[in-house]
């Protein structure tokens, strides 16, 4: 499972059972069910690790956000039994619009989707790697 944490939304990605191909799953609101949803996620799917965008800055420090991911991953881990992994997602939401553009998505139709679909690039950059 691939997750782009957001204040407001989180996208969620899953790959196939070999782990070949990424695919954007869903968009979940970040409140107090968020940690419920994604253990639902993970019975129902049979998820066996999740796969956390670390948004660093350019020159690979953390920011912000990076220390909300990181408090994040923090309740996630004390509430999931399997492995939760960073990964580097810098560029992920840049590369995502480009791809909805690409398939001829308005700027308000990207915003329904573009958190899952981040997700799913972040997953496919883990898998690739």
């Amino acid at each position: 499972m691939g997750i782009d944490f957001g204040e407001v939304r989180i996208g969620i990605a899953l790959s196939d059972p070999l782990q070949i191909i990424s695919q954007p799953f869903k968009v979940i609101s970040n409140d107090d069910n968020t940690i419920y949803q994604i253990q639902d996620i993970i019975k129902t799917e049979e998820v066996g690790k999740i796969i956390l965008g670390l948004p660093l800055n350019l020159d690979g420090e953390d920011t912000k956000k990076t220390l909300e991911v990181r408090e994040f991953s923090v309740i996630l881990k004390s509430n999931v039994d399997i492995p939760v992994i960073f990964w580097d997602e810098r560029y992920t939401t840049v590369e995502a619009n480009e791809k909805l553009k690409q398939m001829g998505y308005s700027i308000a139709e990207s915003r329904k989707v573009i958190d899952k679909v981040a997700a799913s690039i972040i997953l496919k950059s883990y898998m690739e790697n």
